[in-house]
């Protein structure tokens, strides 16, 4: 129970909750606090106010002293993360800004450090804010999570803490409310707004007994579902846990920004010795420290990759880790489960094939109509196949089965038969001589009062966006697509050929596309793409994971590193593209951020900067590659394309 006390009351309807009486106070989140940096870029412009004010009156002491004392907190939060940085064996930029600050103030340049502290405390601000804007997809994901729901209990509804959810409960669902748990709609309609999970910005509707998913957000009247799973086990719950997982992760490419970075501050040390050493003037070394601080390696490179994952997010593709979105942009092979993965992963009709006298409609309802009496998976994809298409029922009678050939019975007065020939045969059904069976599909074959009316032909229907994906993948620069399936070798060799794929592999255990993974990877990095518990082991070999987390496994969605929230294979095109272009963009701004800054310290070398204007310089650099890496949060020309 939740635990706020429960008062009565009731509804419009005449029926009884209970709801809370109290409520605990709001507890400040951290992020409304303001943070150290800010604090301290407060102070460093007070610093700098002050002091200008001071030597406009002409207290030339008294402005030094004032932007002395601004540029010393900002100082004292640097050496400390510098000091946290070393401690774990990173060296990095920000040593480059320490030392400037406090090479300024020892050559009697306080306005110089003022302005460095200043520029240094705003830079991280404002990486602080792109960092927060970047991420406002999977923070208001997470904030979605429900705390309680509404229970029926004895013709009472009572408010329950959403961990106290079991299989089984009755629960009611309000206008504007999140769907706690996953579920079934028990009856009516429900009208919900499921692009939390999928992106999707159209709401979805639908009919009594259809499937619920936590997270959505019911838009229309109010409903009653039964759970079917606990909260912590259900669709949202999950992607919450992925989701915080992928949070503040490192990428490869940042790794190499750090390596990069050791490299960057070995040569503006060496060339502000160099010009101090030469010239004699250390105003020129100092100007060479300012104007290199900081770096755009530090600022640029992690906006990006996090604003790649976000963007993916709001397309409903879930990248778990920073690396996996850099693995994504430099594939080469994608191997692919077949079933639940390029095709729908359930049997349905995909045929009606009649004798003559005998309509398509009326075979498929008498042969659905009797299979009701089975629990094989081709008797139940024979009656979904029938519910879709609208067809009335009716209830069998003295139904006789020979479990895995066939079954006969009484339907509305008729005698019916199904299954398969040798079945039909034993029962003195003459049949004729064409199968269309073809090694791919399933044939059950009917029979009306002994009389041959035809034959169900049942697939695993390709999904429809299948073949658009692998075209899309290969122009994105996939130059190898294998298909890896535990089906029969003939089915997958079917497949294979109408799909145009590279190398096709059938009757797979998981040791053997485990194996398959590896040694494609000899070529190039691998993709593996699957949904089910046999494709984990694969999964998590390949270079880059993914999971159909809409209709998978968990197995496979917690192994895999990039999982589909939406049952839509186009949306793994969507997240090659942005992953591309966040890379691309990232390396951008690396490119023109490390130019320009070796450009104005070989300036600064050679005198043309002085240090306040130096540092001025370098931050307007860091601005400008900030802004560029936030063009990652817009969706570039190939997205809009694909998303069209």
């Amino acid at each position: 129970m939740a635990a706020a006390t429960l008062a009565d009351a009731t509804r419009s309807d005449g029926s009884r909750m209970t709801t809370p009486t109290a409520s605990p106070p709001p507890v400040l989140p951290s992020s409304a606090l303001p943070s150290p940096a800010l604090v301290v870029l407060g102070l460093a412009l007070s610093g700098i106010a002050a002091g200008m004010a001071a030597w406009a009156a002409g207290a030339g002491g008294v402005a030094g002293l004032a932007w002395t004392l601004g540029t010393l907190p900002v100082l004292a939060l640097l050496a400390a993360d510098i000091v946290r940085s070393l401690s774990r064996g990173d060296v990095g930029l920000d040593l480059v800004a320490a030392l400037s600050m406090t090479a300024a103030l020892a050559f009697g340049e306080p306005l110089a450090a003022n302005v460095v502290a200043v520029m240094y405390a705003g830079g991280i601000g404002l990486e602080s804010y792109a960092r927060g804007r970047a991420t406002r997809e999977m923070t208001a994901l997470l904030s979605r999570v429900p705390r309680s729901a509404l229970r029926h209990a004895g013709g009472r509804l009572e408010e329950i803490a959403i961990e106290a959810i079991v299989p089984g409960d009755r629960l009611y669902v309000r206008k504007g409310d999140v769907v706690p748990t996953d579920g079934r709609l028990d009856d009516g309609a429900a009208l919900l707004d499921t692009a939390a999970l999928t992106g999707e910005s159209r709401p979805r509707r639908l009919s009594a007994g259809a499937a619920l998913s936590s997270g959505a957000t019911n838009l229309g009247a109010a409903f009653t579902m039964t759970a079917t799973r606990a909260a912590a086990d259900s669709t949202y719950a999950g992607i919450v846990r992925l989701v915080e997982k992928a949070r503040d992760s490192k990428a490869p490419v940042v790794r190499l920004a750090d390596r990069l970075a050791v490299w960057f501050l070995l040569f503006t040390l060496a060339l502000a010795g160099l010009a101090w050493g030469l010239t004699g003037d250390r105003m020129r070394a100092l100007a060479v420290l300012v104007v290199a601080t900081p770096c755009p390696l530090i600022l640029a490179l992690p906006i990006a990759i996090i604003s790649g994952i976000s963007r993916a997010a709001g397309r409903g593709v879930l990248i778990k880790h920073a690396g996996a979105l850099e693995g994504l942009s430099r594939l080469h092979t994608a191997i692919f489960d077949k079933t639940g993965t390029l095709t729908h992963g359930r049997v349905d009709v995909d045929a009606i094939r009649t004798a003559d006298g005998f309509a398509a409609d009326e075979v498929l309802r008498l042969a659905a109509s009797l299979e009701q009496a089975s629990a094989h998976v081709l008797a139940r994809a024979v009656v979904e196949g029938a519910r879709r298409r609208g067809l009335a029922l009716a209830t069998p009678t003295d139904v006789h089965e020979d479990a895995g050939a066939g079954l006969s019975g009484g339907v509305g007065g008729r005698r019916v038969a199904l299954g398969s020939r040798a079945y039909l045969e034993a029962a003195g059904v003459a049949l004729p001589g064409e199968d269309p069976g073809d090694g791919a599909r399933a044939v059950v074959a009917v029979a009306v009062d002994g009389r041959y009316a035809g034959v169900l032909v049942l697939a695993d229907p390709l999904r429809f966006d299948a073949e658009a994906t692998l075209e899309r993948l290969r122009r994105g620069g996939i130059r190898r697509i294998v298909l890896a399936s535990g089906d029969a070798v003939a089915v997958v060799e079917d497949l294979g050929a109408r799909l145009r794929l590279e190398a096709v592999h059938g009757a797979m255990t998981p040791a053997d596309k485990l194996a398959l993974v590896v040694a494609e990877k000899a070529h190039g990095p691998v993709m593996m793409v699957g949904d089910g518990v046999n494709d984990a082991p694969a999964l998590a070999a390949a270079d880059v994971g993914v999971a159909l987390g809409a209709a998978g496994t968990a197995a496979s969605a917690e192994t895999a590193d990039v999982v589909l929230l939406v049952d839509e294979l186009a949306r793994l095109a969507e997240a090659l593209a942005i992953a591309r272009r966040a890379r691309r963009i990232a390396l951008q701004s690396v490119a023109a951020g490390l130019g320009l800054s070796v450009v104005a310290m070989v300036a600064a070398a050679f005198g043309h900067l002085t240090p306040v204007a130096g540092a001025l310089l370098q931050e307007a650099i860091d601005v400008a590659v900030i802004v560029n890496a936030l063009r990652v949060l817009r969706p570039g020309r190939e997205e809009r394309r694909l998303a069209g």
